[in-house]
């Protein structure tokens, strides 16, 4: 009998330790059935499994929720990058990404792997009532970017016990919804909430800080901050602001190497 052999990387992002940080799974393969790639990816049962095609026109990626494929993906991007410089090309320190969202290039210094990621768009919308209703908790300010809601709250402990009602929360305009507030400890912390695709809260996610960064850049007039995402599993964000990009830092430790058989 013959398989399709897949090597399979877990790799917890934005975090130096295990159990911490974001799980992705990571896949190079030049496969293209996207009903089998959907499959691989409800079967690992993680916020994002990538796929990356290496070939000689470049490096293309490709992320899967369990439910759909996203048009960006933060912390399986870093991952992707983690595997690719330790199991790939181990002598490399940047590798570039052909995406849905354009060019993503991440860079390795020493274990921090920066991502260089095109910054958001997004503007106030009257969304007051509905944020408070979904989460509980009244905002301060609602958003609308081109992937997500944002809303942002009086502080942190707004931010750490908030227990929203997801079904509510899948009705809100975008993909998810982000919220936020100012942190003592940190320049500011997050979660962030996206039952519409299968997943109530992402653990850490780096797409939703091309929407925080340029925020919080202007908010408390700094261009380089340190962020905090407050999930149950948590993670550290390295985060500086320029032009028109953001660039999100953090480290990722190997979970698990497998392969993967299909018949």
């Amino acid at each position: 009998m013959c398989f399709m052999k897949l090597d399979i990387y877990y790799i917890d992002a934005f975090s130096s330790n295990l159990f911490s940080g974001n799980p992705a799974a990571v896949i190079f393969s030049d496969l293209d059935d996207e009903v089998l790639m959907q499959n691989i990816a409800a079967e690992n049962n993680l916020s994002e499994t990538a796929f990356i095609n290496t070939n000689q026109n470049g490096n293309h990626i490709r992320w899967f929720s369990p439910t759909t494929e996203v048009n960006l993906c933060g912390h399986a991007t870093l991952a992707s990058a983690y595997a690719y410089f330790n199991f790939i090309s181990p002598d490399e320190t940047l590798i570039s990404f052909q995406s849905a969202s354009g060019e993503l290039k991440v860079s390795r210094t020493d274990e921090v792997y920066e991502l260089d990621f095109p910054k958001d768009n997004f503007n106030t919308i009257d969304a007051i009532d509905e944020v408070r209703s979904a989460t509980g908790i009244e905002p301060l300010e609602t958003y609308l970017g081109d992937i997500n809601m944002f809303a942002v709250f009086e502080n942190e402990k707004a931010i750490e016990n908030m227990n929203p009602d997801f079904n509510k929360v899948a009705n809100l305009e975008g993909q998810g919804l982000i919220v936020s507030s100012r942190s003592i400890d940190y320049d500011f912390v997050s979660r962030y909430f996206c039952p519409k695709y299968g997943i109530n809260e992402d653990p850490v996610t780096g797409s939703a800080h091309t929407t925080l960064i340029p925020y919080w850049s202007e908010k408390l007039g700094k261009t380089s901050m340190i962020a905090k995402q407050i999930s149950k599993r948590g993670g550290e964000l390295f985060c500086k602001n320029s032009t028109t990009r953001v660039y999100i830092g953090g480290k990722a430790k190997l979970y698990m190497k497998g392969e993967i058989k299909i018949d």
